[in-house]
């Protein structure tokens, strides 16, 4: 069957008798899908068969969970929707924590839920779930087509509101709800025109600003879904003012620019933390101020306690949320980055006064912080002399050797090519690779963000690739997070997908294993993962394998993966060997030295 072009694609227009599956997918087209990640089912294959007439795609995963990272990738490359759908029950609860991962990065996911025929809700039938509280929590919107003649509006509010929400919403269709005749009229996708903000809290911040001696301004993923890089640049430039990326959020300013001082949060930049001690005015631009991104880190407290704070976020909720803010302005990053710098043109600055000295300290913060990564390549954790001991007596692979995982960071840094996509997964080593991820434009870089799930590199650079086929895609991942993603390996290979994959294959549970250490005087329990090798299962299903023992081969399997990938159209997983090194943990919210009273415990602390 051929398929039309996706570019010049009709909607039904005006009222019209259709069926609800065509009023579904009619709506679908209006709003611009032209790919869908899911696995096939009964509970929707009378809307399914008419997707490739109209020109979108299903791209078949191995896994649901992999299909709703999939469609937050897509999302967060494109700025447009993102489109998971599966068969109602099992298929749709395997989507829960791919969308709770999606709420948190403010994807504008649509998670489409097929669901138990309306005959037949309550009976404890075949695959029957309440699907709508599943999702209540990481929704910000959720529809319910509770009459087929409503097939085309809830699905049009659905995708209207994942945009003005920024965030995933769902859509919630009985299966029999897709059959019949109706009279519908597709609505056209209605998207706010954001603004920058009040005009007297703009006020206020531009006369806050203008007395501001060290401003510092940290620039955050509103920027980057506001497409707000430039404007950011401009009001740094005009104030002088350093910037620091919110935490994973690494592509909200280019590396290149001298202004730009890295990531704050868990293993961030010291020169972007040093340098934020210092200031008197933070402008946070297009963030929430999320508490695990300012937290404490390389042993400083480095938060400002006196500084005044302006806080610029879309969202009205956000602003005071977590920091007590002096302005805060519901406005688009953007917007507002340009109103700000209007209210400042021509006027005498404080910071003016010192932009040089402030430039020369920015260097000077950056250049020692770039010497100590640089040097930073023997960690070796005091309290885990088991662990170096281990080391010393691993067997080389092949006459090469386990590499240090910040040695291996590096390397791949120097080989990242030019628009690279980078995703990470959650875990140790991937948290380390925020000191080394460095990007010159947005819509790069993407991570869990605050759930913080495993399994998640994989498909979600995956559904960046689908969204822009002409950039490089890399995925970073643990093995313990491997292992619950590499079977979207055969997805990649089956569909056309080429993406590159490295592996740090340390055979740990790496950061849990630490509180292991420093809390339970050693006694690993549930943290090896010895494996077969990850490089020998990706040739197994279609892809190449590179194993990586040595330093000096680190940058050329990247270059080689990544010329696989873009000239081959080839999926390359690389695995790298590390040391089993213990970084240091990220989650002792609620740990302390063991207290045991009952008698046959009393060992154990």
């Amino acid at each position: 069957m051929s398929q039309p072009s996706r570019d010049s694609r009709s909607v039904a227009s005006g009222v019209q008798k259709m069926t609800p599956s065509e009023a579904f997918v009619e709506t679908l087209v209006a709003n611009g899908v032209t790919d869908m990640f899911g696995i096939m089912g009964s509970a929707f294959m009378d809307a399914m068969d008419i997707f490739a007439p109209a020109g979108i795609r299903l791209i078949p995963v191995v896994h649901e969970q992999g299909a709703g990272h999939m469609a937050d990738g897509y999302a967060r490359v494109s700025g447009r929707h993102g489109v998971v759908i599966g068969q109602n029950g099992p298929g749709i609860s395997n989507c829960v924590t791919a969308i709770a991962a999606a709420y948190w990065a403010h994807s504008p996911v649509v998670i489409v839920t097929p669901e138990t025929g309306t005959m037949g809700m309550g009976l404890g039938g075949f695959q029957e779930a309440n699907q709508l509280p599943m999702f209540q929590e990481f929704t910000k919107y959720q529809g319910h087509v509770n009459n087929p003649k409503r097939m085309a509006e809830y699905t049009a509010r659905c995708f209207d509101r994942a945009m003005s929400e920024m965030g995933p919403t769902q859509l919630n269709i009985p299966r029999d709800h897709f059959y019949g005749e109706i009279s519908a009229e597709i609505p056209q996708p209605q998207r706010l025109d954001r603004g920058p903000g009040g005009e007297a809290s703009l006020n206020e911040a531009a006369e806050l600003l203008a007395t501001a001696k060290f401003p510092v301004i940290l620039s955050g993923g509103g920027v980057v879904m506001a497409d707000g890089v430039e404007e950011c640049k401009a009001l740094a430039e005009r104030l002088g003012a350093p910037v620091v990326n919110s935490y994973l959020h690494n592509d909200s300013f280019p590396a290149s620019h001298p202004l730009w001082c890295g990531p704050l949060g868990y293993q961030g930049s010291k020169a972007a933390m040093k340098l934020m001690a210092q200031a008197d005015v933070v402008i946070a631009l297009g963030s929430r101020l999320g508490p695990f991104g300012t937290l404490p880190q390389h042993g400083m407290d480095y938060w400002p306690k006196n500084a005044k704070i302006i806080q610029i976020d879309a969202d009205h909720k956000m602003l005071g949320l977590v920091k007590k803010i002096s302005v805060g302005i519901c406005g688009d990053a953007k917007a507002a980055a340009v109103a700000l710098v209007q209210r400042l043109a021509g006027k005498t600055l404080a910071c003016d006064a010192t932009r040089g000295q402030r430039a020369d300290r920015i260097a000077t913060e950056k250049a020692a912080w770039e010497q100590e990564l640089d040097e930073w390549t023997h960690e070796r954790d005091p309290y885990s002399l088991d662990m170096i001991e281990e080391n010393a007596n691993e067997k080389p692979f092949s006459g090469g050797q386990y590499l240090h995982p910040r040695q291996v960071l590096r390397e791949l840094e120097k080989a990242m090519p030019a628009d690279v996509m980078v995703s990470t997964d959650i875990g140790n080593i991937n948290s380390v690779a925020n000191s080394y991820l460095r990007f010159e434009k947005p819509r790069s870089f993407f991570a869990p963000m605050s759930f913080g799930n495993c399994g998640y590199a994989l498909p979600t650079i995956m559904g960046a690739k689908v969204a822009a086929p002409h950039r490089p895609a890399i995925a970073y991942a643990g093995d313990g997070a491997w292992g619950m993603s590499l079977m979207e390996t055969m997805t990649a290979v089956r569909h056309n997908i080429p993406v590159t994959a490295v592996v740090f294959h340390n055979r740990q549970w790496g950061a849990e294993k630490k509180n292991q250490v420093d809390f339970y005087n050693r006694r690993f329990v549930a943290g090896e993962l010895e494996s077969e090798s990850f490089a020998g299962i990706a040739k197994a299903m279609g892809a190449e394998g590179i194993v990586v023992d040595r330093l000096e081969d680190v940058g050329p399997a990247l270059k080689k993966a990544v010329d696989l990938q873009m000239n081959q159209g080839k999926t390359c997983v690389i695995e790298v060997m590390c040391t089993r090194e213990l970084g240091d943990p990220f989650r002792r919210d609620a740990l302390a030295k063991p207290v045991r009273l009952l008698e046959k415990y009393k060992d154990y602390v």
